[in-house]
């Protein structure tokens, strides 16, 4: 018998699968962050409305509490040569001891040498059980290597579309500003908060003059986020663990927001997972989450959901499926197809109330 007749909707990976329309990924930002458009869905009235980003105060009370990620992203993608033959693009991961990082890539093999510029080396030991690759690199401070050599570690489906648009070679250049957000301070993560993306310092000030509080809070982006859900029962995909910290100060003003009867909204997916771990583990201010978050999961600590669109099948989108419902989500992207919303990383945000 297919067990698969009796699984519900809401649980089955295929329910998150859908086709998007090529044109209107983006590919770069807009020239001005909160200029892009902005969908928000009304949950109690069932009401969507088709805004600005600018017009997110509106949406606002005083007494709410807006919740930020300032991870800050590394430049971790490298470029350089197999020493064989051949390019060598890799994506650095994580450290796991100094001079010794996993990364992702494509066609290496063990014992390959791979040479950046500034004749800065680095040697295949393998994969790791998570399909990474293991590097063993000619010098320790690897970060600091980066910070001057790297570029930013953009989502491959926008790489992949550059390459037909030569026009927009420069952007590569524009990214380590603009695939951070305004408020990023904390390095260590290996894609952008890209919910955050939209604000300006403008906008924040205008957010805080009208009586709402802004906390910040560390969720740094790894692996976790975007690791492809391969089981049918999505209640059975483990999320990588990624790290997280939250200051006192933080803490304190989350919960005098929920005191006061605030709403507390989360800008991006991670601070919603990051929010709903502290919620269970109370005083654990700092450490690893592996929080999946799903339709039919109880919701504790975030009351509304800043969020860009997502990718079919991905972990970010079903997390926002547990705040709108699955059904009206799928349902309201095919209208912003149809309105023809710019999607994904540097693309247009949905807020959800």
């Amino acid at each position: 018998m297919n067990s698969s007749l009796n699984l519900s909707a809401d649980f089955n990976l295929e329910s998150y699968r859908f086709s998007y329309p090529e044109e209107l990924l983006a590919v770069s930002p807009l020239d001005k962050r909160d200029n892009c458009r902005l969908l928000v869905i009304e949950r109690a009235s069932g009401s969507v409305f088709h805004k600005r980003f600018y017009d997110l105060p509106e949406y606002l009370n005083p007494g709410d509490c807006l919740a930020l990620n300032e991870t800050k992203v590394f430049s971790c993608r490298l470029i350089g040569r197999k020493k064989s033959d051949g390019k060598a693009d890799i994506l650095l991961t994580r450290e796991i001891s100094p001079g010794y990082w996993a990364a992702l890539g494509s066609g290496f093999k063990k014992d390959q040498e791979l040479i950046f510029p500034g004749n800065f080396t680095g040697k295949v030991e393998g994969l790791n059980e998570d399909g990474e690759y293991l590097l063993r690199f000619d010098r320790e401070d690897v970060e600091s290597y980066m910070s001057q050599n790297g570029f930013s570690p953009l989502p491959p489906y926008i790489l992949k579309k550059r390459k037909s648009l030569p026009f927009l070679e420069s952007s590569e250049k524009k990214d380590s500003e603009s695939y951070q957000t305004v408020y990023a301070r904390n390095l260590g993560s290996i894609a952008a908060p890209t919910a955050g993306l939209h604000f300006t310092p403008e906008l924040l000030k205008e957010i805080e003059g009208r009586g709402i509080s802004i906390c910040r809070l560390t969720l740094h982006v790894g692996r976790g986020t975007f690791k492809p859900i391969v089981c049918k029962d999505i209640r059975q995909h483990k999320m990588l663990p990624e790290y997280y910290h939250v200051s006192s100060e933080t803490s304190r003003t989350l919960e005098e927001a929920k005191k006061r009867g605030g709403k507390i909204v989360a800008v991006g997916t991670t601070v919603v997972r990051t929010l709903e771990t502290l919620a269970v583990r109370k005083d654990e201010l700092s450490g690893w989450t592996d929080l999946f978050v799903y339709p039919g999961y109880p919701l504790k600590m975030t009351s509304a959901l800043i969020t860009n669109f997502h990718l079919p099948e991905s972990t970010p989108l079903i997390l926002a499926s547990a705040f709108a419902g699955r059904e009206k989500l799928l349902k309201i992207y095919q209208e912003a197809f149809l309105l023809k919303y710019r999607l994904f990383s540097y693309g247009d945000a949905m807020l959800i109330l």
